[in-house]
């Protein structure tokens, strides 16, 4: 595990004037913990997808190109970057989940929900 002293302030400007933003010390890792709602069936499904990997759920591709925690307190918080597209390969989600604000930034898809719980440890 490698720490780096990369401040999320692309994270900041999307909670400007909202919060008050300060960049913090994150470190990288492999991968991301995603959980995923069916809403017609209410089965729930969690999701271990290492950095440039994807993989199904439903009828989605789900895929993480990097997870990023807080370098003080790994349990704090999960930044990932998710990209989803649906069968005929149209992006429904492309940007960064945030496991704190799930709301913030969140897939919008009539039969799915998926969020970042925490980032992978190794």
């Amino acid at each position: 595990m490698i720490l780096t002293a990369r401040p999320l302030l692309a994270i900041c400007a999307l909670l400007a004037g909202a919060l008050a933003c300060q960049a913090e010390e994150v470190a990288d890792a492999p991968g991301a913990i995603l959980r995923g709602l069916d809403k017609m069936s209410s089965q729930i499904t969690d999701l271990s997808i290492k950095n440039g990997d994807t993989v199904t759920f439903g009828t989605l591709s789900v895929s993480v190109s990097d997870c990023r925690y807080p370098a003080n307190d790994p349990a704090a918080n999960a930044y990932a970057h998710v990209m989803i597209s649906d069968a005929t390969g149209a992006t429904d989600f492309d940007g960064w989940m945030i496991a704190s604000s799930p709301a913030l930034s969140a897939l919008d898809h009539p039969r799915y929900d998926v969020w970042v719980l925490r980032c992978m440890s190794n």
